[in-house]
């Protein structure tokens, strides 16, 4: 058994060359450095449960271990706003799939372990765990002084009750069901040992467990809200309890005074140093760095790079340039619908997608050219991608050539049998996704391929993908794990899912499923490495950028870092500097 320790046409392309023209001296971009944590070596005593001779004893020993120390002590108090760029479409983090939920969700849930900003687990609500040689049972040995915001306990019964819900059909889960993997269920061995079983083993587990997507909600408050009402009256552990929640227009945290079981890694134990923050919507890009200049935001996600620039010059500013790992920003291309069922066109349009030029005109040099279907920053990452798909102009046109697709009437356009080349793009309203699509349609008219972008709604484009009316869509969902291509390439997802590229390999879906069964580290690498390279083979998307998150505070804003998935802050350690 294992054994874990407690721890626009031509007009466009004119646009795009003068937005790179305007470069040649953009700053390198700068990450903020977090203030240092100080820790030290301190004696504690144990409990721990051991089997001998097949039966179970509880023995005590002496431990070591590390642990955070304040060095300087910092300000406590103070109210700050955080402004949030999606408005998001639903807010329970065990059904919806939204990064921004967990944005302000992090600070109200604690998940049963966590991840430092290395990818190393340490106990959470969960002060230990072990997992089976086989895979299939995580033991969880829970802490006995945690309680939810409304006074119950936590317990081995509220670690069955959520994830019971998360998998339950009627919630109609959109993510965490899938980050559960295949469970099985939970049995309660008793009030603060909980076992895991799984149907069959799943690497991704851990990470899963460490997010908020599976953080603990208070059971007494699932049973009285139910599956519809519970959104609006959410209970967890976390630093912050929710006081209000108004839809779409903003979410107001306060302290919650009792919290005394942060991770290892934060700065301080104890409450939470801010007394209230509030999360407003700020969808319109425009209006995000006007809203910090003014000091109604002392947070703010999705800076415009252009505006990074410049407030990277400005003392009353700080940028914090903060890799997401998971999918790259990519548009997914449908293989299901003509002319995009063409191989040769699906090459074609990732051949002639000036990737380079995009990144640069439009994010200023802060995002690196994406290659594939997983940034750079995901684990077991393939950079054997990265030559597949050169820009070359010439060559994509010669795809189309060879695919049958020429310009008959000297309209620009090419055409085929009397229809013209023309692909319905889906783009939706936030990550720069409206300027990656008016630069494409730039690009692709220069090949003789018509875009018809439509900007839609979240939930609008989520309803699109799945009536199969896209040629082109986008997506970038962050994730520590790179399982997060099951849900986007195999073919169970096609139907209802998100598998958004239509495509069906046996082959790619044999991998998909050992990639997250694997334990070892070697077969993970080269499980989805195979992965990676055939998603590319097959031009199954068209990759633009790795994604970056150019969030922007004010000067007088400390203690702020983010988890390692890259949205998500940690604002437990945040204060404001007098």
């Amino acid at each position: 058994m294992k054994r874990y320790p407690e721890l626009a046409l031509l007009a466009v392309v004119v646009l795009l060359a003068g937005l790179l023209a305007g470069c040649g001296s953009t700053p390198e971009p700068e990450v903020v450095e977090v203030e240092k944590v100080v820790t030290q070596i301190v004696k504690e005593t144990v409990k721990e449960t051991v089997v001998v001779e097949g039966e179970t004893q509880i023995v005590e020993k002496e431990v070591e271990k590390e642990v955070v120390v304040t060095a300087t002590p910092a300000p406590r108090g103070g109210e700050i706003t955080y402004g949030l760029t999606l408005v998001v479409s639903g807010v329970d983090p065990h059904r919806d799939a939204s990064s921004e939920l967990g944005i302000f969700l992090t600070s109200v849930y604690d998940p049963l372990i966590w991840q430092d900003q290395e990818g190393n687990f340490y106990p959470g609500l969960a002060k230990s765990w072990e997992v089976s040689d086989d895979g299939l049972v995580y033991t969880f040995n829970l802490r006995d002084d945690v309680t939810f915001h409304d006074g119950e306990p936590f317990n081995a019964e509220a670690v069955k009750a959520n994830f019971d819900r998360i998998v339950n059909p009627d919630l109609g889960s959109r993510k965490a069901v899938y980050m559960i993997g295949p469970y099985d269920h939970t049995e309660v061995v008793d009030e603060y040992t909980a076992k895991v079983h799984l149907s069959e083993p799943y690497a991704p587990f851990l990470d899963s467990a460490s997010q908020v997507y599976l953080g603990m909600a208070s059971p007494k408050a699932l049973e009285e809200w139910g599956l519809e009402q519970y959104p609006e009256h959410q209970v967890g552990t976390g630093p912050f309890v929710i006081e209000e929640y108004v839809a779409k227009d903003h979410v107001t945290l306060v302290k919650n005074a009792d919290y005394d079981w942060a991770p290892e890694f934060m700065a301080h134990q104890g409450p939470a140093y801010l007394d209230k923050i509030t999360f407003r919507f700020y969808p319109d890009s425009a209006t995000r760095v006007p809203a910090l200049e003014s000091g109604e935001a002392q947070i703010m996600g999705e800076i415009p790079p252009i505006e990074a620039n410049r407030l990277m010059s400005d003392a009353r500013f700080a940028i914090y340039p903060t890799n997401i790992p998971g999918q790259s920003l990519q548009m997914f291309v449908n293989t299901s619908n003509p002319p995009t069922d063409d191989p040769k066109v699906r090459e074609a349009l990732v051949y002639g997608a000036d990737r380079e030029a995009i990144v640069n005109g439009i994010f200023r040099g802060f995002s690196p050219v994406a290659h594939g279907p997983i940034g750079r920053q995901t684990p077991f990452y393939d950079d054997g991608i990265e030559g597949m798909y050169p820009y070359d102009f010439d060559k994509a046109k010669a795809l189309l050539d060879e695919a049958g697709w020429v310009d008959t009437n000297g309209d620009g356009i090419r055409d085929k049998d009397g229809q013209e080349l023309v692909l319905n793009t889906i783009l939706m309203g936030w990550g720069s996704m409206p300027e990656v699509g008016t630069a494409m349609e730039g690009l692709y008219r220069q090949l003789g391929v018509k875009l018809e972008p439509q900007v839609l709604s979240y939930p609008a484009a989520l309803e699109a993908a799945r009536n199969n009316e896209h040629h082109l869509i986008p997506m970038a969902i962050s994730s520590s794990d790179p399982d997060i291509l099951s849900s986007y390439f195999h073919s169970r997802n096609i139907e209802n899912g998100f598998s958004w590229s239509k495509f069906a390999d046996p082959e790619l879906d044999e991998w998909l499923e050992a990639g997250a069964q694997a334990t070892d580290p070697e077969e993970r690498m080269e499980l989805y490495a195979n992965i990676q390279q055939r998603i590319m083979e097959e031009a199954l998307i068209i990759p633009i950028r790795d994604y970056v998150n150019l969030n922007g505070t004010s000067s007088e804003i400390k203690g702020l870092r983010y988890a390692m998935q890259g949205w998500f802050p940690w604002l437990y350690d945040v204060y404001v500097e007098e």
